[in-house]
């Protein structure tokens, strides 16, 4: 049975005319965020492979906090530098988007592989008005998020967990754990070779 147009128009699932960014979510101004994707697009983007040294210092003039001995490739994506936390000696690698609506913090040797998508922020989909939210997003110490994954906002990945590549996160995964596959599930434990 067809749904009438006048019951069609009635039912309005979004309306995309009243979205507003909620004051201070960016956690700086508009001119401020813009200059980040400028710098990111050229200084960062088009650095050489070589310069990490150099990424590591535009991400912490920009408000990361950055430990020591961090691989950033030049095509990793920050949306604002100023939510981010990275430990030391950590990969991040060619193509992932740090997507920090809300904040990311990875503990220390952490890899992130690439074309990973680390995602705070989302959109209610039952407002009509598509409200936008962040959640912050944890990777503990010597986790392994493998090549393509997706972390939802809230995610929490436990110290030395792996997660297989192409795997989708929506839940929390324990300590040393092994998950793969969308959604993710537990499939083992991580041992280490004597």
């Amino acid at each position: 049975m067809a749904i009438s147009t006048a019951t069609q128009v009635e039912r309005r699932y979004q309306r995309l005319e009243e979205f507003r960014v909620p004051p201070g979510f960016r956690g700086r101004s508009a001119v401020y965020t813009q200059l980040w994707w400028i710098v990111q697009s050229t200084l960062f983007g088009l650095s050489p492979q070589a310069l990490f040294a150099w990424r590591r210092w535009l991400l912490r003039f920009f408000g990361a906090k950055v430990g020591k001995g961090v691989f950033i490739r030049p095509s990793a994506r920050v949306t604002y530098p100023w939510k981010l936390r990275i430990g030391d000696h950590c990969h991040i690698g060619d193509e992932v988007v740090l997507y920090t609506l809300g904040e990311i913090e990875i503990g220390d040797c952490v890899v992130v592989s690439q074309r990973s998508y680390i995602c705070t922020g989302s959109h209610d989909f039952r407002s009509p008005t598509f409200d936008l939210y962040a959640k912050k997003i944890v990777i503990e110490a010597e986790a392994w998020v493998a090549t393509d994954v997706f972390v939802a906002p809230g995610v929490r990945i436990g110290n030395g967990a792996v997660i297989g590549a192409r795997s989708s996160v929506f839940s929390d995964v324990p300590p040393g754990a092994i998950y793969v596959g969308i959604p993710a599930r537990y499939v083992g434990d991580r041992t280490m070779k004597a």
